[in-house]
C-alpha cells in the first residue's frame, strides 16, 4: 500500500509514514480530502453497511473487516463539504483491488472458497492446481468492495490502494501474490 508523509502527520511528530487510509467511495484527492472533510460524521451514520468508521483524526474511513461497499452513494448524497464527489455519472467509486496473502488456506492445502462465493462472478476465480485444490485468483473484475475480505477465515485478503494497472486473468501479474508466480 503506499505511504505518504502527511502535513498533519509531520507536524504531530509521526515522521515515518503509514499505509495511507481508504476513504469512503467517490473522495477526492487525499491531501484536499483532509482539506475538506468537516469531520461531521454524516457518512459514518448514514453507511448501511456500517463500513464507514472514524480514523485518525476524526477523518472516515473504511473498515472491510466489518463489511463489504455496495456503493450505495448514502455517503457521497451525506457529504456536502465536498470532500466525497462524483464527477460523472460512469465515475468509478475508487481504485482499490484485493490481493490474497499468503496466508490463504488453498495455499497451505485446505479447500477454501470463501472469497468467490462472497465476491460477484468473475471478481475472484479459482485455478485448478495439484491435488485438486482450487487456487482463488483476482480477476479483471474485482470493484474493490471488500466483500471478500470479512469472510476470509486466514484474514490473509488486503485491499490495496491504488489499484495497479488493470489485471488481466491471463497475465501472470493476475495470480495472487502468494502464489509466488
Amino acid at each position: 500500500m503506499k505511504s505518504a508523509l502527511s502535513r498533519r502527520g509531520f507536524l504531530a511528530g509521526a515522521f515515518r509514514s503509514r499505509p495511507e487510509s481508504i476513504r469512503p467511495p467517490w473522495a477526492v484527492e487525499e491531501a484536499l480530502f483532509l482539506d475538506l472533510c468537516a469531520r461531521c460524521d454524516d457518512c459514518i451514520r448514514l453507511c448501511p453497511e456500517k463500513i464507514v468508521n472514524r480514523g485518525s483524526g476524526g477523518f472516515p474511513v473504511i473498515q472491510f473487516q466489518r463489511g463489504e461497499c455496495t456503493f450505495c452513494g448514502d455517503c457521497l448524497t451525506a457529504c456536502k463539504e465536498g470532500a466525497l464527489r462524483k464527477e460523472s455519472v460512469d465515475q468509478a467509486p475508487w481504485n482499490l483491488i484485493a490481493v490474497i496473502g499468503a496466508g490463504c488456506l488453498p495455499h497451505k492445502g485446505v479447500v477454501c472458497h470463501s472469497c468467490r462465493e462472497a465476491c460477484e462472478p468473475r471478481a475472484i476465480t479459482l485455478r485448478l492446481a495439484p491435488m485438486g485444490v482450487g487456487m482463488p485468483e483476482i480477476g479483471g473484475d474485482c470493484t474493490g468492495c471488500g466483500a471478500c475480505v470479512q469472510v476470509c477465515p486466514a484474514r490473509s485478503i488486503d485491499i490495496l490502494k491504488p489499484a495497479p494497472e488493470p489485471i488481466s486473468p491471463r497475465r501472470p501479474e493476475a495470480v495472487s501474490l502468494a502464489a509466488g508466480v
